[in-house]
Order: C-alpha cells, then structure tokens, then sequence
C-alpha cells in the first residue's frame, strides 16, 4: 500500500507547481491570493472529508485513526502553542512556494524545492540515529552539486530571488515531513494542519492587498491546488509516511521534479535547457547512488 500511496503523493506534488505556475505566470492571480485561495479551500475540503470519514464515507487510506475530536497525534494537547508549528509550517511553505513561482518554471522550481526538502530531511534522520554509508554520503554529495549547478550565475539561472523563496518552502517542507512521520491520524493532523495555517495566510493577504487580483480562471487552480493536490495530496502523504524512513521519504520526493519539468514542457511550453536536464541527472543520479547505497547494507 506504500508504494501506491507514495507515487499518488508524488503526482500531487508535481501537480501543485504545474497549478500554480499555470495560475501565476499568465497573472491570473497574485501570489498572496493563491496562497490564501489554496489553503483556506485546502481547509474546507479537509473538513469535509473529515466529516466523511467519521461516516465511513472516504476511503480506507484516508479514515483517521481516531475519528472523534481533534486530537494531536505528537503529544501537543498540553502545549497549545506547540501544536501551531505544523501549521506555521505548512504557511511558511506555501507562501514563499507561491511567490518563487511568479519568476521561476515548474521543473526549475520543484528541482530547487525538493533538493532542499532532501537535505532539510537528510539532516533531520542523521539527527535521529540514522546514519550515512560512505556511497549515501557520495551520493548526496552529487545530488547537492547538481542543486548548486542549477542556481548558480548564468545566462540560464534562475531568478535569485525565486531561487531563495522556493528554498525557503523547501527547507520548510522538509520539517514539516519529518514532524508528519508520527502521525497516527493522517487526516485529522492535516486538517488541523491547514485550518491552522489560514491565519498565517490572511495576515500576508493583507500585506500584500495592494497588489491583489483574481481572475475565475486563477481563483479556480488555486482552489484545485488547495482541496485536490495540497489536501488531499497531503492527507495521502501524511499516510504513506507512516512506512517510510525518513532517507527514503527525502529521497523518493526527488521523483517530483521530473513530473514537474514534464507539466511544465507539456502544458505550460517552458524550455527545457541544458542546465535543467544537467542539474536533474545530477540531482537524479545522486539519489540512484542513495538508493544503492541503502540497499547495499541489507
């Protein structure tokens, strides 16, 4: 069930950056509208489902554990604020994720997003007791050099600063994964996740108010990215986490930038340079040399 689970999470994650660039490139909405549109509609369908669930309504991957009142799967009940930091979190991804999209494609993006989500949840499992055999550590040392290549100066670069946001939800992402590991109500943590993360959202829409417009078309991708590929789409990756180390879940998320680069070549006609495809091999090789390295000590 993991395996199916974990692909069908991934082509929501390759779905949000195509949605979002779809949505942003043309202008048909600002970046602080879409992020507020797609997590308060992400809220709403996690609400929904929820209510489902409690009737057996939802499938089986998607019923909670516990299914009567919001009950924090980490032990923060006792700690109200504690229990805000997924929540943060979740905005603190979505919010830069938006505005790096404005100047940066879709594979450009998800390779720059995911190669931080790797090294943000690499770093994390060494903390936990996990540890490297020296052809992990190689390979994580091409995959890096290959995220390196990719955002340093050139003709085909990408904007510095949509290079920086999107490594900000990156490195975001990445904690807010490795927070999802123990969870034993996917579901209700995700949903308590993204009603939590409205707030967050409402204040940086008013701060960029100025600069606010929405068109049908923006409005609804954003709604699509928000109840389909971010509620839903997390609900189901919150799910597989439960049988995935935390290697595996950084290193299987690298799959995303190829979906990514693909939409966006596909649907939105972005180029795809050389050093796209460089980075990518780069990026893609060093996780094959992970997978291998994973493998070679069973």
């Amino acid at each position: 069930m993991t395996p199916l689970l974990t692909t069908l999470a991934l082509l929501a994650f390759a779905s949000n950056s195509i949605l979002c660039r779809l949505a942003l490139a043309p202008r048909e909405i600002d970046a602080g509208s879409f992020t507020l549109v797609r997590l308060v509609s992400g809220a709403v369908a996690l609400l929904a489902i929820r209510a489902a669930a409690r009737y057996r309504w939802a499938p089986a991957a998607l019923r909670p554990t516990v299914v009567r009142g919001f009950v924090p799967a980490d032990g923060s009940k006792a700690n109200p604020l504690r229990s805000w930091i997924p929540g943060f979190l979740l905005f603190l991804y979505a919010a830069p994720f938006s505005f790096a999209y404005v100047s940066i494609g879709a594979g450009t993006g998800a390779l720059i997003l995911f190669a931080c989500v790797q090294t943000t949840m690499l770093i994390g499992a060494i903390r936990s007791g996990e540890r490297f055999n020296p052809l992990e550590a190689i390979g994580l040392t091409v995959a890096l050099g290959g995220l390196i290549y990719l955002v340093s100066p050139g003709l085909s670069a990408p904007s510095p600063l949509g290079s920086i946001l999107m490594a900000i939800a990156g490195v975001s992402w990445g904690l807010y994964s490795l927070r999802g590991r123990g969870s034993s109500d996917p579901i209700g943590d995700t949903t308590r996740n993204f009603v939590r993360a409205v707030p967050f959202a409402v204040l940086a829409g008013l701060a960029t108010l100025h600069a606010a417009h929405l068109s049908i078309r923006g409005t609804l991708l954003a709604t699509a990215s928000g109840t389909l590929a971010s509620g839903v789409g997390y609900s189901i990756w919150y799910t597989a986490l439960r049988g995935l180390t935390s290697i595996r879940a950084a290193i299987v998320q690298l799959l995303v930038p190829v979906l990514a680069a693909a939409g966006g070549v596909l649907l939105l006609s972005e180029p795809l340079t050389l050093r796209l495809v460089l980075s990518a091999v780069l990026i893609l090789g060093g996780v094959g040399i992970v997978l291998a390295g994973r493998t070679s000590l069973r």
